[in-house]
């Protein structure tokens, strides 16, 4: 396997970065959008220990988009700040299960929001985010490799918090294995594109960036297999497109809007 250790080496080769650059963009791009919707929930989490948990869970995961953001400004993709703030909707990577909103209504004005699809969306997501980083420690690109190993410090708590929530809400109430069930459903007609590399996928495995699209799928199936008491009896789809190739929803052009408020006063702050 080729390593390359600097951001330097990886510019040398024009393919190589392009891949890299593509895969850095997926993961910080997924990481900052579901830490905003989780952010949302601040003050309306189901009891108080669930608010000061998801807060923390939240902050680690923005706190992980950054380490992404700045090795991509390490290869000249601008500043950190820039990428995450001022990138239009259509330059975004993050998969569309991920922007979709947490329910009906506003945080400020009447949020009816949806804890199943939270529960659903955070375990899923943490459980292939887990898959992914244990890829990439082998990763042939040595800074990656190096952040992946920090960032699954933390992830691995993050997902262990989700996992109980999960199985806590598939041995209560009826109710709740009917919310849980048709989440589940949802998750399983839109949750493709979170399991997919984009148009680099090939070049990524060429370059030992990570491992195949194939083996991430299977090892997160395998995965949540072990979890979940539900699994649908249909292929997984991504009806919404596919944000890899750029492809959004309204729902991300809100978060943005949002995220960007305070970005928009002063671009020249530091966060």
């Amino acid at each position: 396997m080729t390593v390359i250790k600097t951001a330097d080496e990886a510019k040398q080769d024009r393919a190589y970065l392009q891949s890299l650059t593509e895969l850095l963009y997926q993961l910080a791009d997924d990481d900052f959008i579901i830490s905003f919707r989780g952010s949302e929930w601040l003050g309306l989490a189901p009891h108080i220990e669930e608010d000061v948990s998801f807060s923390s869970i939240t902050q680690n995961t923005m706190g992980h988009a950054v380490l992404y953001y700045q090795l991509l400004e390490e290869l000249g993709e601008g500043e950190a700040d820039i990428l995450a703030h001022d990138r239009s909707s259509e330059k975004r990577r993050n998969a569309v299960y991920l922007e979709k909103k947490n329910g009906e209504g506003d945080y400020i004005e009447e949020p009816y929001y949806d804890w199943a699809l939270t529960v659903i969306r955070q375990y899923l997501y943490e459980t292939f985010k887990k898959v992914k980083l244990e890829a990439l420690l082998q990763s042939s690109y040595v800074p990656l490799a190096d952040t992946a190993q920090k960032v699954l410090m933390e992830q691995t708590y993050h997902l262990a918090h989700w996992k109980t929530w999960v199985r806590q809400l598939q041995d209560s109430t009826d109710e709740a294995k009917s919310r849980l069930q048709f989440r589940i459903e949802e998750a399983w007609d839109e949750f493709l594109d979170v399991l997919e590399l984009g148009p680099e996928a090939k070049e990524m495995e060429k370059h030992q960036l990570i491992v195949s699209e194939e083996e991430l799928q299977q090892q997160w199936l395998a995965d949540v297999k072990d979890t979940l008491t539900y699994i649908p009896d249909k292929p997984l789809q991504k009806t919404n497109g596919s944000g890899r190739n750029g492809e959004h929803t309204e729902d991300l052009t809100q978060a943005l809007n949002t995220l960007n408020e305070v970005y928009e006063m002063d671009k020249n702050a530091v966060w």
